[in-house]
């Protein structure tokens, strides 16, 4: 079985910082990996996405704050959220694209449980 443990969010005051950490495990081996957020009435969205060779997005809202960083050998994506607003408050999702064992011809995407970012006034 493949599982996304993610670990870092938390309520933190406007113009703070967070870092998430998500590991993947139980997965062959991983394309992208990267983090979603959804707020209840709004569709989730994407935050930040790195392949394994380092080509990273970001979605537009968040360049210059956030920064994606991940460890290959660990199966480990990182988030860290720099300059917090209001409105990046959401459950956050940590994904997976890969491949669950050597012979699928396609990878699958695979998510973790989302953890609260909750930035106040």
């Amino acid at each position: 079985q493949v599982h996304l443990v993610e670990s870092g969010g938390g309520l933190v005051q406007a113009g703070g910082s967070l870092r998430l950490s998500c590991v993947a495990s139980g997965i062959f081996s991983i394309n992208a990996m990267g983090w979603f957020r959804q707020t209840p009435g709004k569709q989730r969205e994407l935050v930040a996405s790195i392949t394994s060779g380092g080509v990273i997005n970001y979605r537009y809202s968040v360049k210059g704050r956030f920064t994606i960083s991940r460890d290959n050998a660990k199966n480990t994506v990182y988030l860290e959220m720099n300059s917090l607003k209001l409105e990046d408050t959401a459950i956050y999702y940590c994904y997976a694209d890969g491949k669950r064992t050597p012979i699928m011809v396609t990878s699958g995407v695979y998510w973790g449980q989302g953890t609260q970012v909750t930035v106040s006034s």
